[in-house]
């Protein structure tokens, strides 16, 4: 699979059923929302866009994307994961390659993606890292520790 055929869809209604066995490691969930408490969230706050991250026809990954209130020129890449059973094979590294594009042909004005990623969470360090997010020094507190803000520009 090495990340082939992988592309980046706002989530629909219809593919709820699929997050049903959508499965996180506890670790996993020590610093990111399952699919399904990020979807509820999504339907209470209109501003946030939930995507899918498909492997042909199966929902691989997900995140949300959300304006950034400090800066109308940027978007927060919340909740991001890949399933437990599709790690490892250069989809996380395909899907945020294809991000930027994805973004800048979604919203028009975004120029800057925005994450904040768990001190302790050394393997999305080096991911984001890899797919050309710079830590920004900046530092906040989150629902599991410690958060480096990380930023990325894509205009």
């Amino acid at each position: 699979m090495e990340g082939e055929n992988i592309r980046l869809q706002f989530f629909e209604t219809s593919n709820r059923i699929s997050l049903q066995s959508y499965y996180l490691s506890e670790e996993q969930l020590s610093y990111t929302a399952h699919p399904v408490e990020a979807l509820k969230k999504c339907e209470e706050e209109p501003n946030r866009h939930p995507v899918g991250i498909f492997a042909g026809l199966d929902l691989v990954g997900f995140f949300v994307l959300q304006p950034y209130t400090n800066n109308p020129d940027a978007i927060l890449l919340r909740a991001y994961s890949i399933q437990m059973a599709y790690q490892g094979k250069g989809i996380a590294r395909t899907s945020l390659k294809l991000l930027p594009t994805f973004i800048t042909e979604s919203f028009y004005t975004v120029e800057e993606i925005i994450l904040a990623v768990n001190h302790e969470n050394n393997i999305a360090q080096q991911l984001y890292k890899k797919a050309g997010f710079e830590d920004t020094g900046r530092r906040v507190l989150g629902r599991s520790g410690e958060q480096y803000i990380y930023t990325m520009c894509i205009r």
